[in-house]
């Protein structure tokens, strides 16, 4: 059986360093121009060079989104911007404008992978791609399993679909909202989250009388669609034949990052070792609950009109609080980068990029030594933990998560 990909998001060179260590097979990214997270932390081509060499030394594979909708004024820099790209040795391209795959098909070694922007639906959309010469396309999110099986069976080029994370209503993120009432281009990556904002019904001739179209104290939220979970189906997507799985999420956090790559690292590999005793496993499901996230959904797989696919809430859910993250070991413990409030002799939960997490009773030093009664973000501590992992997660479970 064929394994796929686990392809996860890498909003910085931290994120990409923790999706590795948690067990991705390639990440993709966004450099400084041309791509449709603006306000991720996105890459310099230096740090672009580091990071292809770190991932290459593992074996995994990194590809750089080049997937705006470009305008004429951006044509003028494109060429060069990609040949640095090739320089650097990328593994591909991330591309949904055919101006941009036409100078992208100038470097013939650089694989081109055409972006869920592009809204693949079909078996001829896809065939179009694939005899113009791209290596893999990312399927529009609205496809159901069986149109995806229909794809598969007609094109031998690969198949990437997302399998986790936000999704938004328009179509594959095809989306004027946020231009429209900010002046931030989603199709040039500056999304706002218009679709996520609060919303009250006005009747024309009552000016200033606002109607709640649902009855929750914040408002409604008609627009705002939920988060794609597809960790209880896995041996569906490997048998339709995707060749790989992608997790949305680069503007996510490294929290965010770790525990879902994890998560579907262990179903993956737990359905490819013996496909006929394969059950998801409940712990998979209570991992990502603990990460933040609109309520879950399984999207357009099971029935094309995507049923139930709106949330009913703005607020993100989550079942732990992400507190620091382990950059190494210290003579007296791990180092810990504190990201939120840490107090000295809590319980927290320790997740680490091998085995299953912990509960561990904390106590926090300087790093001279001392004994600390608290720690802040944005503070570095000494953690004695009972195994040290870089990359290793501290986080408070919530009472529902205990």
């Amino acid at each position: 059986m064929k394994r796929p990909e686990l392809l996860a998001p890498a909003g910085n060179l931290e994120k990409a360093r923790v999706a590795l260590a948690y067990g991705a097979d390639a990440i993709y990214l966004g450099g400084q121009q041309f791509g449709l997270r603006a306000r991720a932390g996105n890459f310099t081509p230096d740090e672009i060079e580091v990071i292809v060499g770190e991932a290459h030394q593992r074996g995994a594979r990194v590809y750089v989104t080049v997937n705006i909708f470009a305008r004429n004024r951006h044509l003028a820099t494109l060429p060069d911007y990609i040949e640095k790209l090739a320089a650097l040795k990328v593994d591909g391209l991330i591309v949904a404008d055919p101006a941009v795959f036409r100078v992208a098909k100038r470097q013939r070694d650089l694989p081109i992978h055409i972006s869920t922007q592009a809204n693949v639906t079909n078996w001829g959309a896809a065939l179009f791609w694939e005899e113009l010469g791209a290596s893999r396309i990312n399927l529009a999110r609205e496809l159901t399993l069986d149109e995806i099986a229909a794809i598969r069976d007609r094109v031998s080029l690969e198949l990437e679909a997302f399998v986790h994370g936000a999704m938004c209503l328009a179509y594959s993120g095809r989306c004027l909202l946020s231009a429209q009432m900010t002046g931030r281009s989603a199709n040039l990556g500056d999304c706002a989250q218009s679709c996520r904002w609060s919303y009250a019904l006005v009747e024309a001739k009552r000016p200033g009388e606002y109607y709640s179209l649902i009855q929750e104290p914040e408002g409604s939220y008609i627009m705002n669609s939920r988060d794609l979970c597809m960790i209880e189906h896995i041996p569906e997507l490997i048998q339709v034949g995707l060749d790989s799985l992608k997790i949305e999420g680069r503007m996510k956090s490294v929290h965010y990052v770790a525990a879902v790559t994890k998560t579907y690292r262990e179903a993956i590999d737990a359905y490819l070792a013996n496909p006929d005793a394969y059950q998801t496993n409940p712990a998979w499901l209570l991992e990502l609950e603990k990460v933040s996230h609109r309520p879950y959904g399984t999207g357009f797989y099971f029935d094309p009109q995507g049923p139930g696919q709106a949330a009913t809430a703005r607020q993100s859910i989550r079942s732990a609080d992400f507190l620091g993250l382990v950059e190494g070991a210290h003579q007296h413990g791990a180092l810990v980068a504190v990201r939120n409030r840490i107090l000295s002799g809590e319980e927290l939960e320790i997740l680490t990029p091998t085995g299953p997490p912990w509960r561990q009773q904390v106590q926090l030093y300087s790093l001279e030594g001392d004994p600390l009664p608290a720690a802040h973000a944005n503070d570095k501590v000494v953690v004695p933990l009972e195994r040290v992992e870089q990359y290793a997660i501290l986080r408070r479970l919530r009472v529902a998560a205990r």
